[in-house]
């Protein structure tokens, strides 16, 4: 029950901040400036470091924890590294878990909000390739991230109950992991860019074979009607193909959360502080592009990381177990060098993705 309540708690804040960010209530549909991404961004890093601190001190509210021995049923379910006997009284038994849990939540969100930087590019591409005004890019974000916090409860929950039941599922994952980072460092090396073929893409076809479209953009619809008849407009087709994409990351990035905590709570609240800081984060992005070079190959060194770390519990006599402080100080070193190179070496010529 206590985790039912907090959720929903959770849900209507969540959403309630995205109306407010995302401008619901207003009608004004303009290019948002660097200054205003800026800002949001910070607003949400602040909020998502407001929450960490939240599950540090009360962190077993989320799932009713009160005395040893239901912390310790809820640490082997979900994986927490404590041992109950090392603490004298319940309450040493609590704190022990609010900290551990505190720490895979950070971890996760910064998996994901790394991760998230390489589907800010592609949602850049996508934009570019349509050939979208860029005063409707907020209004397609908007449905985009409501979107993406649908699928992503639906797929979260569900991977938690299939690797709480079947634990070799992490193999396949961490196998994954490992190919994408191998083909990212690959397109890096290379220097292979992006591209998207609007015609031919899977979800063009498949939008053109259901829907009729209209064949232009109508200022910022996604339907319009005409002659009594129903179209939906390039825009509508624009936010499929994002959904699409965000499907697709979402395969490689919660699999990767759940390498640091088998918690789906911790795994969905990391993702959700994630993706709705990424409308603020992908106009802030799109403006300073050009200082992330090395984004590239830092992602593939942490998804590589992380598909190594989920297949070391499955290889037989190997006794190495690696700790969250450890991933902790693992992603934050990876990220921190790919930020340090990109602004030591900038791109020289190139200025998009």
């Amino acid at each position: 029950m206590n985790e039912i309540i907090f959720f929903s708690i959770f849900i209507l804040i969540v959403f309630t901040m995205i109306l407010i960010d995302l401008g619901l209530f207003s009608r004004e549909y303009h290019a948002v400036t660097l200054k205003e991404s800026a800002t949001w961004s910070l607003i949400w890093i602040g909020l998502a470091g407001v929450f960490f601190f939240f599950i540090l001190y009360f962190g077993h509210l989320i799932h009713g924890l009160d005395t040893a021995a239901e912390v310790a049923k809820k640490a082997a379910e979900n994986g927490h590294p404590i041992d109950i006997t090392e603490f004298a009284t319940d309450r040493q038994a609590v704190a022990a878990y609010d900290r551990s849990m505190a720490l895979q939540y950070l971890a996760g969100y910064l998996i994901e909000y790394s991760l998230s930087l390489d589907n800010v590019f592609v949602i850049l591409l996508i934009f570019l390739s349509f050939k979208v005004p860029e005063e409707y890019y907020k209004r397609v974000l908007f449905w985009g991230i409501l979107g993406a916090v649908v699928m992503r409860f639906i797929f979260i929950f569900a991977l938690s109950a299939l690797i709480h039941r079947f634990e070799w599922i992490f193999i396949p994952f961490a196998i994954l992991l490992i190919f994408t980072a191998a083909k990212m460092t690959l397109e890096f090396m290379r220097k292979k860019k992006k591209t998207i073929d609007v015609e031919n893409h899977p979800v063009v076809r498949w939008a053109r074979k259901i829907f009729p479209v209209h064949p232009g953009f109508s200022e910022h619809r996604f339907m319009v009607k005409q002659k009594g008849k129903w179209y939906i407009t390039p825009l509508f087709i624009v936010l499929l193909v994002i959904e699409f994409s965000d499907v697709i990351f979402a395969v490689d990035s919660v699999p990767a959360i759940f390498a640091v905590t088998r918690d789906p709570y911790i795994v969905f609240f990391s993702n959700i502080f994630a993706i709705i800081g990424l409308r603020s984060m992908f106009f802030m992005i799109s403006h300073i592009f050009g200082m992330f070079r090395f984004l590239k190959p830092g992602l593939a060194a942490l998804l590589f990381y992380i598909g190594v770390k989920m297949i070391l519990p499955f290889i037989p006599h190997l006794n190495i177990e690696l700790s969250i402080s450890t991933s902790l100080f693992i992603i934050f070193g990876i990220l921190s060098a790919s930020i340090l190179l990109s602004l030591i070496f900038p791109k020289e010529d190139e200025n998009r993705p």
